[in-house]
């Protein structure tokens, strides 16, 4: 009897950390949903419903007229197609960099080449603008693909460098001493070693990098021509100055914001287990 009385407490804790939990889950994310519901509502109503008020929430009838105005008056399959080369060109040749650059400094324990990481990772984006904007005039690339994914690895690299040093110093040493001892080279004990412990790394990284490159708006306005700007550079195109089309602006962004989308959740269970796994390292 003592025993049952002394897990009651437990209990209620634990059903008041559960529901706590819960509440502060909804508080934290029910603004960003009700925006994309809303932004949903935007793109399925007429530009009379948008701008009335009070405002109309649910379309009645909807319609995909707004959709079919993105495609009709931007050629966005091409700036889909730049898009798809800029990000999945970034990343991979990131992942190519950044992951040996991770394992290379966790090992030597350079804790000072992984402070500059950091410091490019937190360097806004505008600041590498003009230096690569020069630099790309002078070697006549502006308004090409090639100029917007070079200009992408300023985003991709060090986010991947940034995870992946975290990752391999999660790896213990003593498995690659062992390796070494069985005659392994450096290369060897990193390529059948170190890459397939780390590998949810390497995933999570790849996605969180997919994910700020596509969404880089700036670069592709700046340095990207008519025929080779990014996706969302269609929703600035829905811009006009007489007014703003709130339909069509939003279907271009749910457009834009479908790829990353469905990628999170494909994704889903790899991002937490790479997340899990890198929160799991040794004293």
């Amino acid at each position: 009897m003592a025993g049952i009385e002394r897990s009651a407490p437990v209990r209620r804790r634990t059903f008041g950390n559960t529901v706590g939990f819960a509440l502060s889950l909804f508080l934290l994310v029910s603004p960003a949903v009700l925006v994309f519901i809303w932004m949903i509502s935007l793109s399925l109503k007429n530009e009379l419903d948008n701008t009335s008020f009070p405002p109309v929430f649910i379309p009645s009838p909807p319609t995909f007229d707004n959709f079919i105005e993105v495609f009709a008056k931007n050629n966005f399959l091409l700036y889909f197609w730049n898009s798809v080369l800029v990000t999945g060109g970034a990343v991979l040749i990131g992942l190519l960099v950044g992951v040996p650059a991770g394992y290379g400094i966790a090992r030597a324990k350079a804790a000072k080449t992984a402070v500059l990481i950091l410091i490019a990772r937190m360097t806004p984006a505008l600041s590498y603008l003009i230096p690569l904007f020069l630099l790309f005039q002078w070697l006549g690339l502006v308004g090409t693909v090639t100029a917007l994914l070079i200009t992408h690895l300023v985003i991709t690299i060090p986010i991947i460098v940034w995870i992946m040093i975290g990752y391999f110093e999660g790896i213990p040493q003593e498995l690659e001493d062992a390796a070494y001892v069985d005659g392994a080279t450096l290369w060897q004990s990193f390529r059948y070693i170190a890459m397939p412990l780390a590998r949810p790394g390497m995933v999570v990284a790849a996605i969180l990098a997919f994910i700020f490159s596509w969404n880089n708006f700036v670069f592709s306005i700046v340095l990207g021509g008519k025929n080779s700007r990014t996706l969302p550079s269609a929703v600035y195109n829905s811009l006009t100055f007489e007014q703003i089309s709130w339909g069509p602006l939003a279907a271009a962004a749910l457009l834009v914001t479908l790829p990353v989308l469905v990628l999170t959740v494909v994704a889903q269970r790899q991002i937490v287990a790479g997340l899990s796994a890198g929160g799991l390292k040794d004293g």
